[in-house]
């Protein structure tokens, strides 16, 4: 059954009491609140993601609760629990569903170490993954959204979580996070974008999550090689440049990227360093939306025309 079969006094229900859980790629989360922006927001963006079953296992449990009203505080704020311990500072009720998604990733970068996780979007299509690793103000996620909307599946926005023993990606397909500008640059890029109301002051400004397409989402378990790996740069004002990385610099800035690589070890940068070697490695500058993905779809064309 998927989340958005359930009505929402049905979802609301959840929520409040045993509590909803639900899947994404190889993670599910039970969540419980009575907070009506968080359940609509859910019913909303995770509607095509499959529910676990009232009982089963889930890899955490999250729960948003509204704490007494404390001195100081001018609005009313919500307080995280991960497996009944507070985490995070309160935040403002209106920044509730942002919340989730800043949970979610905590989630994966504290538990997923069955997986490497690199903080990169990723992407695939016709069974090969692009990788785009890049710190946070590059242009990853609004790169990401973009490639979405031109034919390419989305696998994750936030992390790739690469298999220890394939070195397959593996898919979140989750929503992908938007903040201040970009919302507006991806909505006059792709008008069939479809986002979640804007959560206006929060630390990072205004964000949106862009809904994963339903397709995407119904292949979340189909985990696919990686060919490409690009580091992207935003730039106001920059001539469009896409140039191979060396291989040595390639590998460090990834190692710098990958969320776990202390636990993971020798393995882990053995994979690392296999991944780099197998995998096409470019820099990507870029200014304008439209420039990058032009120069992306003709890298991949390119490959596909060598094969």
């Amino acid at each position: 059954m998927k989340l958005g079969q359930l009505g929402l006094q049905a979802l609301g229900k959840r929520l409040r009491g045993p509590g909803l859980a639900w899947r994404s790629g190889p993670f599910s989360i039970r969540l419980r609140t009575d907070l009506v922006a968080v359940r609509d927001g859910l019913h909303f963006l995770y509607a095509d993601h499959p529910l676990v079953p009232g009982g089963d296992f889930c890899d955490g449990d999250i729960t948003l609760r509204q704490p007494r009203a404390a001195w100081g505080w001018r609005r009313p704020m919500v307080q995280a629990h991960v497996d009944y311990q507070p985490i995070f500072e309160p935040v403002p009720v209106a920044h509730a569903l942002p919340l989730v998604e800043w949970l979610l990733n905590w989630h994966v970068t504290a538990h997923g170490h069955h997986f490497l996780t690199v903080h990169a979007a990723a992407l695939e299509r016709d069974g090969k993954a692009l990788l785009l690793p890049a710190p946070s103000g590059s242009g990853k996620s609004t790169l990401c959204a973009a490639l979405v909307h031109r034919g390419w599946r989305l696998l994750s926005d936030e992390y790739a979580l690469i298999d220890f023993a394939t070195g397959l990606v593996h898919p979140l397909a989750r929503p992908v996070s938007l903040k201040n500008q970009s919302i507006e640059v991806l909505r006059a890029f792709a008008p069939e974008a479809v986002f979640s109301a804007p959560a206006h002051g929060t630390p990072k400004g205004t964000l949106a999550q862009m809904k994963a397409p339903a397709a995407h989402v119904q292949r979340m378990d189909e985990p696919a090689c990686p060919v490409w790996i690009v580091f992207p740069q935003w730039s106001p004002g920059a001539t469009l440049l896409l140039q191979a990385r060396p291989k040595a610099r390639a590998l460090l800035e990834l190692t710098r990227q990958t969320v776990n690589l202390d636990l993971a070890g020798h393995d882990g940068f053995a994979r690392l360093a296999e991944l780099v070697t197998a995998s096409e490695c470019l820099d990507l500058r870029y200014d304008m939306l439209a420039d990058a993905v032009a120069a992306i779809d003709a890298m991949a064309q390119a490959i596909d025309h060598a094969g």
